[in-house]
């Protein structure tokens, strides 16, 4: 009996070992995945704001936001008539977008978003998550866009 309870025991200690080395392997090819796609990453969240922008004015038939992008390769959003702002930052070393909008109220942070690496089964990509859960960046956009212009973050609220 104390052979067999030693024997499950060794076997579940090599089962979690090699369960772990398994995870560590996995985190490394999806940081990897992470540095070598964030630039991607950053390209497709600065060209959703900038198409939003653009689809927002003309919609209103209006230049109702204005776009640059700074010395810092930031994106700067101005909104026509009031004196908020939004600022889009990508930092490439610790995989983050940074979403500043000076049109939220006080005790809302700023939107911090992880570009994070995933296996898709035969290959590796990359994605935006914010919580531990993926991002859906054109509600997002289009929720800051919402706040900036003075309104509340959904249609219905």
């Amino acid at each position: 009996m104390g052979d067999e309870s030693t024997k499950r025991a060794a076997q579940e200690y090599l089962a979690e070992r090699l369960s772990k080395e398994g995870q560590s392997y996995e985190d490394g090819l999806n940081r990897k995945a992470a540095e070598r796609l964030s630039p991607a990453v950053w390209k497709r969240v600065a060209d959703m704001v900038i198409a939003k922008c653009e689809e927002w004015n003309v919609v209103a038939g209006e230049r109702t936001f204005a776009h640059r992008e700074t010395l810092l390769g930031d994106l700067r959003i101005l909104c026509a008539g009031r004196s908020q702002q939004m600022v889009v930052h990508y930092d490439s070393q610790k995989l983050l977008i940074v979403i500043k909008n000076t049109a939220r109220p006080e005790h809302e942070k700023d939107a911090i978003l992880l570009i994070e690496g995933y296996s898709t089964g035969t290959e590796r990509d990359a994605r935006l998550v914010r919580n531990n859960e993926p991002v859906n960046l054109e509600m997002l956009i289009v929720g800051e866009l919402r706040v900036l212009a003075g309104m509340s973050r959904r249609a219905n609220s």
